[in-house]
């Protein structure tokens, strides 16, 4: 692979640790003769990644999100460090980080490119997420009704706390969590799992990811609200008669791993799988 010349440090200093493992980073970088910079800004400031070769995340898969549209827009790989020990997107440990950052900046590694779903709410620009988009009502405390089609067929009315749209990378995460399916991330697919719904036999739809989904609201229920990846907040204007529209991006994330990098040995820590 290239070697990588240029690299900004994306810093969650209120990781513990995080600070240091970026000061012991950059003097490495430097060694190796590479530009550095140093971001603790989110989101991440344009300047922090036109024209870089990659960026580092330091803190976690959280902090790593939030760095994603800035990398899609100007085209920057991610390597990601979790300060903590679950990491499904973050999956080098520090350790890990200080044994092969000078072998990775010098082109021993791998990318991954991960599928992106985008979002288009009336009132709001669009925008992208790798791991979800969820639809929950503005009143925690109601259930909210939505009507989801597929390429403009029916799928199902759900009276529900929400509903998950998930890329096969973000199946681990909320999906994951409410009881939706296990996807393998090169999968060209869409997930769909309800939250809490009312009617019991509701269950996670898969669709292809070429499949565009419109979700309309019944306004006597609540007003929906969007989050993308869960840091982004849309809330779309309208009566619900103009639907929130959920497609796969026709932009992709690129992910730095190590070669010996492996999506099941990951997922058999993490889940604790034997």
């Amino acid at each position: 692979m290239t070697e990588i010349r240029t690299i900004t440090f994306a810093v969650n200093n209120a990781k513990p640790g995080a600070a240091e493992l970026a000061d012991r980073l950059e003097i490495l970088a430097r060694k190796a003769g590479v530009d550095t910079h140093v971001t603790i800004h989110y989101p991440i400031e344009n300047e922090s990644l036109e024209g870089l070769d990659a960026c580092c995340v330091i803190g976690g898969d959280g902090t790593l999100l939030g760095v994603v549209p800035k990398a899609v827009q100007f085209g920057v790989p991610i390597l990601g460090i979790r300060m903590g020990n679950l990491g499904f997107l973050a999956t080098f440990s520090p350790q890990e980080a200080l044994d092969k950052f000078v072998p990775l900046l010098k082109g021993d590694y791998k990318i991954e490119n991960r599928n992106l779903l985008q979002c288009e709410c009336a009132g709001s620009e669009p925008a992208v997420a790798l791991n979800d988009i969820v639809i929950k009502g503005e009143d925690a405390s109601r259930l909210v009704s939505l009507a989801v089609s597929a390429d403009g067929e029916l799928v199902s009315e759900y009276f529900c706390d929400g509903l998950i749209f998930s890329s096969p990378t973000g199946s681990t995460a909320y999906n994951l969590s409410a009881g939706g399916p296990l996807v393998h991330p090169k999968a060209g697919v869409v997930a769909m799992t309800p939250i809490c719904p009312h009617t019991l036999s509701n269950r996670s739809v898969v669709f292809p990811d070429n499949t565009r989904l419109e979700v309309k609201w019944d306004q006597s229920a609540t007003h929906p609200q969007v989050k993308i990846d869960g840091y982004q907040t849309l809330r779309p204007s309208g009566d619900g008669k103009i639907p929130i529209v959920i497609s796969p991006s026709q932009k992709k994330i690129s992910l730095l791993q190590s070669r010996g990098h492996s999506h099941f040995s990951v997922v058999r820590n993490k889940l604790n799988w034997r």
